[in-house]
């Protein structure tokens, strides 16, 4: 059993970068969490997931008027031989 080099061991394994963003819509959450993504995927590739970790909404005479999240979203580096097979594990609170 040989000692693994650095190299092998960076090259095996999963590198993937994590940003936060804010995005607003004036239908649902859901909505403002596809405005997220496709923001995000103009200039991002490889992204894998995405988290919500806040959700706010404005209100004004009673009503919603505006849909607001703060959301992580994950995607793989480029140059990561195993991005196009990528199985993330989920953390303990089921989050990738």
């Amino acid at each position: 059993m040989g000692q693994r080099s650095r190299r092998d061991t960076i090259s095996h394994s999963n590198v993937v970068k994590v940003i936060e963003v804010l995005a607003e819509s004036e239908h649902s959450w859901e909505d403002a969490a596809q405005m997220a993504l496709r923001e995000a995927s103009r200039t991002i590739r490889n992204i894998k997931s995405i988290y919500v970790k806040d959700m706010q909404a404005v209100v004004r005479e009673g009503r919603i008027v505006c849909y607001r999240l703060n959301a992580k979203i994950s995607f793989a580096l480029e140059g990561n031989r195993e991005s196009d097979e990528y199985d993330m594990r989920e953390d303990r609170y089921g989050r990738y």
